[in-house]
């Protein structure tokens, strides 16, 4: 079971989850997003809870709020979450430690917690059908994107060919005149004189 949250559910802003157990947090490590935000206290066993920013957002819109006083809390951005098998059940180390936050909190700041526990809500989610349906969402943005990319590349290749071949016709229309002009010349015939041969 992922508990829900909405921060700012008047503004559809942020969701916040978190899982019931570490079980669950093992699913949330597997299957998060990139714009996931992972937090967790430091040094005390707590629940793993995410945050998950919109598109173009970044680490630092995130607001706070916690439980208890007087608390470190950790947080860096999923993709910086690193799972090996020699470590226990919901347990994360990180890639790049430089990309690890911690913020002190003083004081529970009552307000924030309540509003969230008003917005709980509980399911039971496929988190892996999720990020598949994300992912595949993404490939078609990206293929839809590449196809457009090629259909302009297309036009302009023959918006370039037919710029060449009326180059060309111009040219060999030029061509032609002045081999008439020269004709002309040379003859030393009227112009009614070669209208006549010509018909």
């Amino acid at each position: 079971m992922v508990f829900y949250f909405k921060v700012r559910p008047e503004a559809g802003d942020y969701t916040i989850f978190m899982g019931l157990d570490k079980y669950e947090n093992e699913e949330l490590i597997k299957y998060g997003f990139p714009e996931d935000i992972w937090f967790h206290v430091d040094k005390m066993s707590s629940a793993h809870v995410y945050l998950r920013l919109l598109k173009g957002q970044t680490i630092d819109d995130i607001p706070e709020g916690n439980k208890v006083n007087n608390v470190d809390i950790v947080y860096t951005p999923w993709q910086n979450l690193k799972k090996t098998a020699s470590m226990d059940v919901g347990q994360v180390g990180f890639y790049n430690q430089k990309m690890v936050r911690t913020v002190r909190v003083e004081k529970r700041i009552n307000e924030i917690v309540n509003r969230l526990n008003r917005t709980k809500v509980e399911r039971t989610p496929d988190l892996k059908a999720e990020r598949e349906a994300v992912n595949a969402a993404e490939r078609a943005v990206k293929k839809q994107h590449l196809r457009e990319k090629k259909r302009k590349e297309e036009l302009e290749r023959l918006e370039k060919e037919k710029q060449a071949e009326l180059r060309s016709y111009k040219n060999l229309m030029v061509a032609e005149k002045m081999t008439s002009n020269k004709y002309i010349a040379s003859t030393k015939k009227s112009l009614q004189e070669l209208e006549e041969d010509f018909m």
